[in-house]
């Protein structure tokens, strides 16, 4: 695998590509006519600044592109038959409002793999049967030859207006190929391996025999889908412009990135963009959040924090005010509902773990969610809608995803624990596996979990029925093992993401999480136990199969870490595993679930290590400690 080198050209890491380190100008730079910088440029320590220079290195790659496209074209022979260097329709003509899973090819120069040195050639292209050259199709001398195989980048791009202004676009690239495997001779046996070339052909996540097939209608948003052009008109005070912007470019892109994975632009475009333009109190959280980021990611001096501040506190104040007057009201369920499960679950994207200004405990805001669910009867529709094409509630989901490991948090049982069993005995789904990464059957068991470690903490069970249902448990933790070899990298040999894949990764790191967590429910269990230490390295080995970094999916297994590292010891291959995932995720290991994650297993190790330097090997719990500080961290 190789690995960033940090001592490249600031041109080449700005844009995010291998650099060749050559002396004078790296060959990525002088090939694409830009100003190659070994010496630390005034611009890479800001970032409004980094953002302009990136958008001018872009505009010189564009002009250089099309330079060299043009010189190309001026030197095609009229008697050349042309293949996929003649222009075809933009991807403007056959857009369509269908997500794309798929990360661009290794072969496009919008990958980071792209090679610099190859001949100049034509960038992208739609596919279309049947689009060939006349000359190609009407000439007898080309017919008697098979076509040479080839492949075409597909792109596709979205453009997202707020108030008619153009604020992100997003692009997306996809591979169609038309090689096929040789056909195998009669006197040849066959063997299940011959299809190996198709599903590495056809694991895009796209339109062509998509791996896994994902279904890009799967949830029931609240709100009623955008049109395709994606614009939203939401109403905003100019004070406020500023906030507004920065939530959408810097914060969006960190909430469900999971859910980005399985059905791109849905967060966006079915679950954010439409509850701002209708709801004030969401609005107000969204605004308070950007106020939180913003504090967290820019160093603030003097009266720049006072301001932030003040902001997060005026948004707080009238999104809880807001929330009152519907809850009072007793209309708009949805709504509220909406409002509340975003105060609650956006905080855990945002923020610093030692930010100190008052705020209401996501547990309390968790009863008005958990008393609206009720009301809108959202249980009672997944219980009695269990089959195989279930469009469940985007919201009951996301609040099923808070209760399971929010019931951890505060040694208690899940609100809806008895749904999650009775669905577990169905095989039916809740989508949190399309939501955040775990399968639907392994929640349901931690939920199980969950409500073993309540019923110990209010001493209701004898040691005995406790050891017959943590036995129980881990015989149902082995009905979801998977067969050897089933987790595997979850990027194609192009660079693209494979969503099952991804989810059969995060499944394993949840379910050896479960095993800790059980485990730690056994009488006198101690983190120094080798079984303990044996479950910690399986954990450690399968974190290697989720990708880490700011494009990783660290900040999703917030949870599963938490519970590993709460058992390790000082010597465990998982605490320098932990400290090279937080390395690669930079800054943003600062702040969110997954810095508050962090500070906490900091703290417990402090505590237990030193209590097994005084010869007391005692486990210090991290709940313990959360109350030691007064924390009321939601760690998922």
């Amino acid at each position: 695998m190789h690995r960033r080198s940090r001592s490249g050209c600031f041109t080449c890491r700005l844009r995010r590509k291998k650099c060749d380190e050559g002396k004078g100008q790296c060959k990525a730079c002088k090939h694409l006519g830009l100003k190659c910088e070994y010496k630390r440029p005034m611009w890479w320590s800001n970032n409004d600044q980094r953002k302009q220079q990136k958008e001018i290195i872009k505009n010189i790659i564009k002009r250089t592109k099309l330079s060299e496209k043009s010189a190309q074209m001026g030197t095609t022979s009229a008697e050349t038959p042309p293949g996929l260097s003649h222009s075809l329709p933009t991807s403007a003509t056959y857009s369509d409002a269908t997500a794309r899973t798929r990360a661009p090819s290794i072969e496009s120069q919008y990958s980071m793999g792209y090679d610099f040195n190859q001949p100049p050639s034509h960038e992208h292209y739609e596919y279309h049967p049947h689009v060939l050259s006349p000359p190609y199709d009407a000439n007898s001398l080309y017919q008697p030859y098979p076509q040479t195989p080839y492949e075409v980048d597909v792109k596709t791009e979205r453009q997202m207006y707020i108030n008619d202004v153009p604020t992100r676009r997003d692009s997306t690239i996809s591979t169609f190929s038309t090689y096929q495997p040789p056909p195998i001779h009669p006197a040849l046996p066959s063997f299940p391996e011959d299809d190996w070339i198709n599903e590495n052909i056809y694991d895009s996540g796209d339109m062509f025999a998509a791996q896994g097939g994902m279904d890009f209608n799967f949830f029931d948003f609240s709100h009623g889908a955008q049109p395709a052009s994606q614009q939203a008109l939401i109403e905003v005070d100019d004070c406020d412009r500023d906030l507004l912007d920065h939530f959408i470019d810097n914060v969006l892109r960190l909430i469900f990135p999971i859910l980005e994975v399985n059905q791109h632009g849905s967060a966006r475009s079915e679950v954010i963009l439409p509850a701002l333009e209708s709801n004030k109190c969401y609005l107000h959280c969204c605004l308070s959040v950007a106020a939180i980021h913003r504090k967290s990611t820019r160093y603030l001096q003097g009266d720049q924090i006072a301001q932030i501040d003040e902001d997060i506190m005026k948004h707080r104040y009238s999104a809880i005010s807001e929330l009152c007057e519907s809850l009072n009201r007793d209309t708009d369920h949805l709504q509220i509902l909406d409002a509340a499960l975003g105060m609650i679950f956006f905080q855990c994207s945002v923020g610093r773990p030692d930010d100190s200004l008052p705020d209401i405990p996501w547990h309390q805001h968790f009863q008005a969610a958990w008393s609206l669910v009720k009301k809108l009867e959202l249980p009672h529709a997944m219980v009695h809608d269990n089959n195989a094409k279930l469009h469940p509630p985007f919201n009951m989901t996301l609040a099923s995803w808070i209760d399971i490991l929010g019931a951890t948090m505060l040694g208690r049982s899940p609100q809806f624990a008895h749904i999650y069993r009775e669905k577990n005995e169905t095989k039916s789904t809740s989508g949190l596996c399309e939501l955040m990464g775990c399968e639907d059957n392994m929640m349901y068991i931690i939920s199980e979990i969950a409500c073993l470690d309540a019923l110990k903490s209010a001493n209701g069970l004898s040691d005995l029925q406790l050891c017959q249902l943590i036995e129980s448990c881990g015989k149902s933790l082995d009905t979801t093992e998977t067969p050897p070899g089933s987790i595997v990298w979850p990027y194609s040999s192009t660079g693209a993401i494979k969503p099952k894949q991804l989810a059969k990764n995060m499944t394993a790191v949840f379910r050896i999480a479960a095993r800790i967590y059980l485990c730690s429910l056994v009488p006198n269990s101690s983190r120094h136990d080798p079984a303990m230490q044996e479950l910690l390295d399986r954990f450690t080995h399968s974190l290697y199969m989720v990708p880490s970094g700011p494009d990783g999916f660290d900040r999703s297994l917030v949870w599963p870490l938490l519970i590993a590292g709460s058992m390790s010891i000082p010597q465990s291959m998982f605490r320098h595993a932990l400290d090279g995932r937080i390395n690669a995720l930079g800054e943003h290991a600062e702040f969110g679930s997954f810095g508050r994650m962090v500070r906490l297993l900091r703290e417990v190790w402090d505590q237990s290590d030193e209590a097994d330097r005084g010869r007391n090997r005692q486990n210090v719990h991290w709940r313990d400690v959360m109350q030691q500080k007064g924390w009321d961290f939601l760690l998922i």
